[in-house]
């Protein structure tokens, strides 16, 4: 049972927190185990709609907690070693399995979002933060890099320049600041209010096409148009077969409400 991550499901929005607020959700070794099968046990809920991350007490999260880790040696020699079937490791894991959620992730973030922290937060499809809160690519003052799964993430927000600078610098910035260079979608005073409104939103569309879309974005996003426009034809014909787009449709003609299934499975990758 996760003792620091905890989750909850309504109408098919999950919630997942991060409570360590008395070390403001500084992530353990067992913290990334638990974020890791926390994401793989949401993947198999086809009534998943959305998942908004958040932190418990006073921050979103300040990044490993190097005390607690070092302390186990092995663990963390254990953690470091990649999935062959996946291409990541725990620490990579930790973060970007919720990125390949075929199901729209919010961060929302106050306080603290450092180190693994910020990390999580990129992985996340949309981040909302308050305006006063702390970003930093803490790594840098500890004399190490960016290494869950934040490289990528950055790359796909931030010029290389901008990015050089923040993971070098370790320069801490507001939430404010962070939304001016693009690795805050949108600001707000409730960043879990706002998240979670966002989240009721897009629960209101089909869960293949907000599946489809979001692997569409994910796996073109550096590609040259070729790639991009076959990639279109692979998500778009299953969805104009599908029943879910026949209840959009439907709803769309008659001015009502949609009632969706599940999310459909799935048989190409």
């Amino acid at each position: 049972m996760a003792r620091h991550i905890t989750t909850s499901i309504d109408e098919g929005i999950a919630q997942v927190r991060l409570a360590r607020p008395d070390k403001l959700n500084a992530l353990t070794l067992d913290m990334l185990d638990d974020l890791v099968a926390t994401a793989h046990g949401l993947r198999a809920d086809r009534r998943l709609r959305a998942v908004v991350i958040s932190g418990e007490g006073d921050a979103f999260c300040a990044g490993l907690d190097f005390g607690s880790a070092m302390k186990d040696p092995r663990g963390i020699a254990r953690r470091f070693v990649p999935r062959p079937w996946r291409g990541t490791n725990t620490f990579q894991e930790a973060p970007w399995a919720y990125r390949r959620l075929p199901v729209p992730v919010i961060a929302a973030v106050h306080g603290h979002c450092l180190g693994g922290g910020l990390q999580i937060a990129l992985a996340a499809d949309f981040r909302i933060a308050r305006p006063d809160s702390t970003w930093s690519v803490l790594e840098g003052a500890w004399g190490i890099v960016p290494d869950m799964s934040g490289v990528h993430a950055l790359s796909q927000l931030v010029g290389i320049d901008v990015a050089k600078k923040l993971s070098m610098t370790a320069a801490k910035i507001s939430g404010e600041r962070a939304h001016e260079l693009g690795l805050v979608t949108d600001l707000a005073d409730d960043p879990v209010g706002a998240a979670t409104e966002l989240a009721r939103e897009l629960a209101e569309r089909s869960p293949d096409a907000l599946a489809a879309t979001k692997r569409l974005f994910d796996r073109t996003w550096t590609s040259g148009p070729r790639r991009a426009f076959a990639r279109e034809r692979l998500e778009q014909l299953p969805l104009l077969l599908g029943p879910n787009t026949a209840r959009a449709r439907k709803a769309n003609l008659e001015r009502t409400a949609a009632e969706y299934l599940p999310r459909q499975r799935r048989l190409v990758p």
